[in-house]
């Protein structure tokens, strides 16, 4: 049922909606740091992964990229506790600062030629740190965003940690075809590919500064608690809503990856797409699901989280076979675009509200360390493994059995919604 949101005076409003957007900015930032490496690793990987073979480079670099989804876990527990026990807020700075350090590092990092085997170990060094801050901004980011979000409407503002998740793989994208246009191939991997990394850290100064004036959500009482950001406290009490979120997010994780980041290469590799014609498929369905996440956030406010996840798992178990049987082999770029958009639509029940219904999930004195760290393991498992999981089915011959396994998790994810309580037990009632 939509809450009134009339209690709230115009300025408590503005500072709401202004925290949103300080918030979600560094969330942003943050994803545009991370993915900015994938994109310019062709360019780069030469430098530091000196090889005659072009894809031992890339598999070395993919292996450094998969390295900060390790991270994540311990990002989550970390910042999670920082921000249960020291704020919201201060766990935002910090994320945002490591995350613009990190690529600082990499930016004016030199290469192999200049320091020899040195220049891949800190290259490895850099993405371990940017792995851990990012592990850490999405359970502080969820939690605050939840927590200031104006009541009645929070499905609505909890959805722009999602818009600006995407944005950010968008804008990292955005950036690399900007400077293509003005740097040859021979600039690029000489220099230009640096230039995406600096961007990025003068952003995420930009960001700091915005976070910097946020007004902290959790109160003195809550951060003095002796079992503030305690694993033993979040386990002891709250071990059931802990593996809850657990077993939705691991489906919600695989059938995210399954449908953005590995789905480029699947219109290559499997439908026989030419990669640029792949890449304007995913640029515009990426632009258009970036662009659902408030709708459904709204359609959350008015069915009900509970009702939103039920139908995520229950489409996305309906119908994950079929879109991809169907995109399996599509032959034309606007057919594979509605489908994958249809994908994304099912996934946008669950991604437009993936924080706030974790958030709803714990007390405030273990609740940015119940969503960060529930949602770090099963996206460093199910998410960061998807394209692997995938790719070794389809060398073994066995490509249609990755499809029943991502419908296998999103039934799990069913079941598990089913968990959910019909009236949250947390913040539903806070301002």
């Amino acid at each position: 049922m939509t809450t009134t949101t009339s209690h709230y005076t115009g300025e408590e409003r503005s500072k709401r909606i202004f925290a949103i957007v300080g918030a979600s900015s560094g969330n942003l930032v943050e994803w545009f740091d991370f993915y900015v490496y994938a994109f310019c690793a062709i360019y780069f990987a030469p430098a530091f992964f000196p090889s005659d073979d072009p894809t031992v480079q890339l598999l070395n670099t993919a292996g450094v990229f998969a390295a900060g989804f390790l991270m994540r876990p311990i990002g989550g527990w970390l910042f999670g506790r920082v921000a249960d026990r020291h704020g919201r807020k201060n766990s935002m700075m910090i994320s945002v600062l490591m995350m613009c350090a990190g690529s600082l590092v990499i930016a004016f990092l030199p290469t192999y030629a200049s320091i020899g085997a040195w220049a891949p170990f800190l290259l490895l060094m850099a993405r371990l740190f940017q792995g851990l801050s990012v592990g850490g901004e999405y359970g502080t980011t969820a939690t605050y965003m939840s927590e200031v979000a104006l009541k009645g409407q929070r499905g609505f503002f909890a959805s722009f940690q999602y818009v600006t998740l995407i944005g950010g793989q968008l804008l990292a994208v955005l950036v690399l075809v900007i400077i293509q246009q003005f740097l040859d191939e021979a600039e690029l991997k000489a220099w230009g590919w640096r230039i995406p990394f600096v961007i990025g850290a003068i952003a995420a100064l930009i960001s700091l500064l915005l976070r910097r004036s946020l007004k902290e959500t959790s109160s003195r009482e809550t951060r003095e608690d002796k079992e503030a950001g305690s694993v033993a406290a979040l386990f002891k009490h709250h071990s059931a809503a802990f593996i809850t979120v657990l077993g939705y997010t691991a489906g919600g994780s695989l059938i995210f990856y399954t449908f953005t980041t590995y789905m480029q290469k699947y219109l290559v590799n499997t439908a026989g797409m030419p990669a640029k014609t792949a890449s304007y498929v995913m640029t515009g369905a990426l632009f258009l699901y970036m662009c659902m996440q408030p709708l459904f956030g709204m359609l959350a406010d008015r069915i009900g989280r509970r009702n939103s996840m039920l139908w995520f798992g229950a489409l996305g178990t309906l119908f994950t076979v079929p879109l991809l049987l169907s995109l399996k082999t599509v032959s034309s770029p606007f057919l594979a675009f509605v489908l994958i958009t249809l994908a994304l639509a099912i996934v946008s029940f669950y991604t437009s509200i993936s924080g706030l219904v974790k958030a709803e999930m714990f007390p405030p004195q273990v609740r940015a360390l119940g969503v960060g760290l529930a949602y770090a393991v099963a996206n460093a498992i199910f998410g960061g493994s998807a394209e692997w999981v995938a790719l070794n089915f389809k060398n073994m011959g066995m490509e249609n059995t990755f499809y029943w396994y991502v419908t296998a998790m999103m039934a799990i994810a069913f079941l598990f919604s089913l968990r959910l309580p019909k009236q949250a037990a947390y913040l539903h009632h806070d301002l």
